[in-house]
């Protein structure tokens, strides 16, 4: 009898540093959704406080995780440490995946751009390399510096990743304009794969009120505390409301991230200390417990070059949540939120805090703002999409078997 030949499963490579797989939300969600679309999937990814093993199976996704020397504060100097370190894991693990059986595609998250240096040796065997574009990273840079030489330099390593990229996954319409333009893609090699939370993995829970001290009402802020995060513009925010005599409600920054101890400092310089409460990084029960207690979802990222064009995940999370959102008036989070956001009338810690303000007093408003939220994270916020326009770009990559 002949033998009955099985095609073999598709099978890709997802490489991310930003955080360690489960914790970077979007990128498990990525892994899960290829999963069930038949795709053996495996995860090259850094280690981190609550992932420290080197390699484990999870819901049948292989990870496989490395060390750092040290997250990159110090400069450029610290920057080049770090991204060359993780090159040499991911090149050193990419090497034992591919010992133990080939794989189709090479999917890489940036930051940093240049995760394409360690992909390139496998393009000579015929894997097909995936670009997804998380962040702008020459826009996040030029937030914070201008435009130096080091600007210049990301901008050529973001058109090196392009150019090697058999497909780009752009994580809203501005990112995919740039690919199209700045990276002289076509548009069937760029498809949008926004980073929407999955609505079923949210959890309804029972609000702990120990973070509001005592107060009225909360403003909360979920996210990494970077430096371009507008942090400083919600301590100012907050200061000239308290200056004001509002005094019956409670900041709580939900978070960890280089920029944590230079807010500190910012608490204390303004005297503040008591009107803010600072948790930390948080997941798991006492996540969702501390979100519950929201009762106004702030996003104080300013106005720049990076801010203006990305989708912040917390416009996807506070409204799935049904928290009313006060923020800029950002290309990207306008885009997306439309009325249901409260608005700055200017891009100055005054317009928030005159946004806050309005939020804090009008407890109609809160509600409004509330229902309107929830009902734009039902209608067009669907994780569902996501993971089909991701499939769909993955299916066109390779033919099956």
């Amino acid at each position: 009898m002949p033998r009955t030949l099985v095609p073999r499963r598709r099978a890709c490579v997802i490489i991310v540093e930003n955080l360690p797989v489960p914790f970077d939300r979007h990128v498990w969600q990525q892994a899960l959704a290829l999963r069930d679309a038949d795709w053996a999937v495996t995860v090259i990814c850094p280690k981190g406080p609550s992932a420290q093993l080197k390699h484990e199976r999870l819901e049948g996704i292989e990870i496989y995780r490395h060390g750092l020397p040290l997250e990159a504060r110090g400069g450029l100097a610290g920057y080049a440490l770090e991204y060359g370190a993780a090159l040499f894991h991911e090149l050193r693990l990419l090497i034992r995946v591919a010992l133990k059986g080939r794989f189709d595609v090479i999917h890489a998250c940036n930051p940093p751009d240049v995760i394409f240096l360690v992909a390139a040796p496998f393009k000579l065997f015929g894997v097909r390399f995936v670009f997804d574009q998380h962040d702008l990273s020459p826009e996040l840079y030029e937030s914070r510096f201008g435009r130096t030489l080091t600007h210049r330099m990301l901008l050529l390593f973001e058109k090196l990743s392009f150019k090697m990229a058999d497909h780009v996954l752009a994580s809203n319409e501005t990112f995919r304009e740039i690919a199209l333009e700045r990276g002289g893609k076509s548009p069937e090699q760029v498809s949008v794969v926004h980073t929407i939370p999955d609505a079923l993995h949210l959890k309804v829970a029972e609000p702990d009120r120990t973070a509001r001290r005592g107060k009225r009402l909360v403003v909360g802020y979920l996210g990494i505390i970077g430096f371009q995060d507008g942090l400083d513009h919600l301590v100012e925010a907050a200061a000239r409301l308290h200056t004001e005599g509002l005094t019956d409600f409670q900041v709580v920054i939900i978070g960890d991230g280089p920029a944590l101890e230079s807010l500190r400092e910012k608490i204390e310089t303004a005297d503040l200390t008591a009107l803010f409460t600072l948790t930390g990084y948080l997941s798991g029960a006492s996540l969702w417990a501390h979100l519950a207690d929201f009762d106004v979802g702030v996003i104080p990222d300013p106005r720049n070059a990076f801010n203006d064009k990305i989708s912040m995940n917390k416009v996807f999370e506070y409204s799935a949540l049904g928290i009313p959102i006060v923020s800029y008036r950002l290309k990207e989070t306008s885009r997306l939120l439309g009325d249901a956001g409260a608005y700055a009338p200017d891009d100055t810690p005054a317009g928030l805090a005159d946004a806050l303000r309005e939020m804090l007093q009008n407890d109609d408003l809160r509600k409004k703002k509330a229902k309107q939220a929830l009902a734009v994270a039902r209608e067009k916020f669907v994780w569902a999409r996501e993971a089909s326009s991701l499939v769909a770009a993955y299916d066109r990559l390779k033919p099956p078997g």
